[in-house]
């Protein structure tokens, strides 16, 4: 059984603008300048203390503490007036159908959003029965850190050769790496495909190419 693990934001989904608008509410409120659309691009895949002390540029425990809280207030509060904009990418669905129906994969999620969030999507687009295993830094260091997907592969009995992450980011394909696991950089994300490159076993262009890639990875 191979397990086919999947990132969300800029993966699955596409929430750059929301992020980004969140991002920008968070340090106005707390009287800080507002990061970019660009700058909060750049830490999207990250968990939120770790996202937001890299863009607040500060260790203070307390501000990112404070920062923290804020941001999932104005998540909460948008959950519903946002939830048309927490869009799958083309193609997802299907893929991801294609793949449920194959008996010989396992599907898992890895992702810098908080546990309850993903559910939410989940359930938002009907994916809550696609996984077998959903990981986030609740339970789980932050990527690239291998934590999520160890523990991925610990509770469905997959192995390093069975196991494919797939990512928008350098954090994601990182984070495979450092697992021993194979990796598929997609090009449509968050980071720059050029920066993907190093750290992927292959690329793809559109979710009409995984199925292919994934097949070549597993021979």
């Amino acid at each position: 059984m191979s397990l086919i693990v999947f990132d969300m934001d800029g993966t699955l989904i596409d929430t750059q603008g929301l992020i980004s608008e969140h991002m920008s509410a968070t340090f106005a409120g707390a009287g800080l300048s507002a990061p970019t659309a660009a700058e909060s691009r750049r830490v999207i895949g990250l968990s939120l203390p770790i996202a937001l002390s890299r863009l607040a540029k500060s260790d203070d425990h307390e501000l990112v503490s404070r920062l923290v809280e804020s941001y999932r207030n104005h998540y909460r509060a948008s959950v519903v007036s946002d939830a048309n904009r927490e869009a799958l990418f083309p193609g997802a669905l299907q893929a991801l159908n294609r793949l449920r129906q194959d008996p010989t994969k396992t599907l898992g999620i890895a992702t810098g959003k908080g546990l309850a969030g993903v559910n939410r999507i989940l359930e938002l687009h009907g994916l809550t029965q696609y996984f077998a295993t959903l990981q986030t830094p609740d339970h789980n260091p932050s990527k690239p850190n291998p934590g999520m997907l160890l523990t991925a592969m610990d509770e469905t009995g997959s192995g390093t050769s069975e196991t494919i992450m797939i990512g928008d980011t350098t954090f994601d394909l990182e984070m495979g790496r450092a697992a021993g696991v194979r990796t598929i950089g997609v090009t449509w994300g968050y980071h720059e495909p050029s920066e993907l490159i190093p750290f992927a076993d292959t690329m793809i262009d559109a979710y009409d190419d995984l199925d292919d890639a994934i097949q070549r990875l597993l021979e």
